[in-house]
């Protein structure tokens, strides 16, 4: 049997008791009326959608249900969503058996995600913080009732250490302290207990850095420089190539780089669009790379005009290039030779920067050859 399994049947196994304890079934009418004007003062004003993950039996789902909140209702045990769908019934609230950390709704569709004694017991519990943010629409909260139970072997996690968490996501978290209302447990309690309402920043706009590649043909040979001194793959060879600077046209971006990294002034007629990529390097920092190509004029040649970046220029033939290029460049040049256009190139964690043929190759097309082999 795995964990994943384990847990399901233990919680189908709980099912039938869980009510039993006073703050989860809500039997008394104290205890109900205590959390139900607790979670009024958590929550924006009905009607707004709640996603309540972990939901057991859903007694809090009821309560934010019969408020007029729209409520989806979440858990991996099916005995227990049993249990929620008789509760809610005819409350127009939904309850669906799934995992708390990918539950099975779309993202940005909540105002509220209420998680009760959930988070404690996840192993990266910083991982479903950022998860169920990207479940809230802009402005969302999260809504996190959590403790440190017992006091020989305590269980849970405290209050500061989940402050801490939410602190990554940005916003404001407001740290609500229950242990000391006993109407909320049905008797008195000495252990830390506590509600979390986190307001995360904004999602931010995605950016990327933009930059410019120089396929510079000489026949069927390629220029590329190999980079020095510049603290980044170092001793690779790479495409002429430089970011756009602020204002910049990508035209205009390969233009100047051109002039300025090998002394060849090309006018604009003289470049060609050939294969934009979307790329991230091995660190998670992204970019988009647009490749122009462009031929040698009779009578140039090109010098190096930024020896502390680069170490030497060569001419490398297109169709046998070399081994020892960045995995990045190196998937520019390969679509090029193949007619492809658009594709993306998302290193993950651990990839090399260099090239490397026996690697998993992370280019992906995202157009068909407009003509089949290579353009040249």
């Amino acid at each position: 049997m795995t964990t994943d399994t384990a847990g399901r049947q233990f919680w189908d196994d709980e099912a039938d008791r869980f009510d039993d304890e006073p703050d989860h079934g809500l039997r008394d009418p104290q205890v109900r009326d205590a959390w139900a004007i607790r979670l009024r003062s958590w929550l924006p004003e009905a009607p707004s959608d709640v996603l309540d993950l972990g939901c057991g039996t859903g007694s809090l789902a009821l309560l934010a249900a019969l408020d007029g909140h729209r409520v989806t209702a979440v858990d991996r045990s099916e005995r227990m969503i049993a249990r929620a769908r008789a509760k809610l019934a005819g409350t127009g609230a939904q309850a669906v058996v799934g995992d708390a950390t990918l539950p099975p709704v779309g993202s940005r569709r909540f105002d509220v995600v209420l998680v009760r004694h959930v988070l404690w017991a996840l192993p990266d519990p910083a991982a479903a913080l950022r998860g169920w943010t990207r479940l809230l629409r802009p402005g969302g909260r999260l809504v996190l009732v959590e403790g440190r139970w017992g006091t020989v072997s305590p269980a849970g996690i405290a209050a500061d250490i989940l402050a801490r968490l939410a602190a990554s996501l940005g916003g404001s978290t407001t740290i609500h302290q229950l242990g000391p209302h006993p109407e909320l447990w049905g008797r008195e309690v000495a252990d830390e207990r506590y509600a979390a309402v986190v307001r995360p920043a904004p999602p931010q706009r995605h950016t990327e850095v933009v930059d410019v590649h120089l396929i510079l043909l000489r026949g069927r040979e390629v220029l590329l420089a190999r980079r020095a001194g510049t603290g980044y793959a170092d001793g690779l060879l790479h495409a002429p190539s430089g970011h756009l600077e602020d204002g910049e046209d990508v035209r205009a971006g390969m233009i100047r780089e051109t002039a300025e990294e090998i002394g060849i002034d090309l006018a604009p007629h003289e470049l060609e669009a050939a294969v934009v990529m979307q790329h991230r390097s091995p660190d998670g920092r992204p970019r988009i790379g647009w490749f122009f190509t462009a031929r040698l004029a009779p009578g140039a040649e090109p010098a190096n005009r930024e020896p502390d970046k680069c170490s030497e220029l060569g001419w490398y033939p297109l169709d046998d290039l070399p081994q020892d290029m960045v995995a990045y460049c190196r998937a520019g040049l390969d679509a090029f030779r193949a007619g492809v256009p658009f594709l993306t190139h998302l290193h993950e964690s651990g990839d090399l920067i260099a090239y490397d043929a026996a690697g998993v190759d992370r280019a992906v097309p995202l157009a068909a050859p407009v003509v089949p082999g290579s353009p040249i």
